[in-house]
């Protein structure tokens, strides 16, 4: 198993000359049908012929073009992962699609628009054409902005869609019970004034947090005050702008549920610059439960979404799709639970 990583960030670099089917030939003193033979284990030749181009292909470090084997097999036997960006939620997702891409027989392309989309409601479609038939055998999309019915005979697997399901096959988590555990832990240590600091307005999984967070004020008796929900983005510095201007007003909030960890650490740190200590002055749960959220001071209770879960299940669901197996279900959807940290106290009295 491998995984290699692309990103369109990356600067052109002058390719280097490439050993051909026809350098080995030559150096091995045979035809390139035999060579060709001997790369897809075909009968036909010698043991000792056998043995020689194998050493020649060693000797000159000739790796079979993907896109050669891909037309003289019609497969690739390689999986694409496409995520806008290498960011904590990604990284968690592809540490589980490696765990799951072992012993598969399959190898993993990581391909990454570096944060440079451009055109956030078409940049899959266009990379998944570029890969699709000669470098991939199928893909996984991790939050795709649109409804991506894929390639004909290119199967693909979205995690976390914009739209939630889709006709696509699809693999996510309980968002709107997350946010619920989250608005109803806040509750349950007697706070009210409670912000919420919203994820992306076009994401799915942000809407259903926000639903979660106002059905757990009304299944408290607690009325909705709009003037604390504030935009977060699932951005640092947004979320960080945001978390200044609540609590900075004069009746703040006592607890913020931030729709996604790295919007809680914004909102800790916000809180820092004032003078404001969590949790003693402030609560805070954030959402995800990244490796980061253990790390910063204090440690962040937090909703966890088993991410890396996600990304075991998307790899599994997408082999099984790309070996013309029919799976019962289609549409995963995993469990959240609350992770309780030191972020958060019980509202003196």
């Amino acid at each position: 198993m491998s995984i290699t990583f692309y990103t369109a960030s990356l600067s052109p670099v002058p390719p280097r000359s490439r050993v051909t089917i026809r350098d080995v030939a030559a150096q091995a003193g045979v035809s390139v049908a035999t060579v060709s033979k001997v790369l897809n284990q075909r009968y036909g030749v010698s043991a000792d012929t056998f043995a020689r181009v194998q050493a020649v292909i060693k000797e000159l470090g000739y790796e079979a073009s993907l896109v050669a084997q891909s037309l003289r097999n019609h497969r690739t036997n390689v999986i694409g992962i496409l995520v806008a960006d290498i960011e904590p939620f990604s990284t968690e997702l592809l540490k589980g699609a490696a765990d799951a891409i072992r012993g598969t027989g399959f190898e993993l392309v990581v391909y990454s628009a570096g944060g440079r989309v451009g055109d956030p409601q078409g940049w899959e479609h266009r990379y998944l054409t570029r890969l699709s038939g000669t470098l991939v055998d199928g893909a996984v999309l991790v939050t795709p902005a649109v409804d991506l019915e894929g390639l004909p005979g290119t199967p693909v697997v979205a995690v976390d869609p914009h739209t939630g399901r889709s006709p696509l096959p699809t693999v996510d988590s309980d968002n709107l019970h997350g946010g619920q555990l989250a608005t109803e832990h806040l509750l349950a240590l007697g706070h009210r004034r409670i912000a919420l600091l919203t994820g992306r307005e076009d994401l799915k999984s942000a809407q259903q947090r926000e639903t979660g967070y106002r059905r757990a004020l009304a299944g408290a008796g607690v009325m909705v005050d709009e003037s604390l929900i504030r935009r977060g983005d699932y951005d640092h510095d947004v979320a960080a702008a945001s978390a200044r201007e609540l609590l900075s007003e004069p009746n703040r909030p006592t607890a913020v549920f931030a729709a996604n960890d790295i919007t809680a650490i914004a909102t800790i740190e916000s809180a820092a610059e004032l003078g404001l200590r969590v949790p003693e002055d402030l609560s805070v749960v954030g959402f995800d439960n990244i490796p980061e959220s253990a790390l910063c001071t204090p440690a962040l209770t937090t909703v966890q979404q088993p991410i890396r879960e996600m990304g075991r299940r998307a790899i599994t669901l997408l082999v099984r799709l790309i070996n013309g197996d029919t799976p019962d279900d289609t549409h995963i959807t995993l469990g959240t639970e609350l992770i309780e940290r030191h972020s958060t106290r019980a509202l003196p009295a």
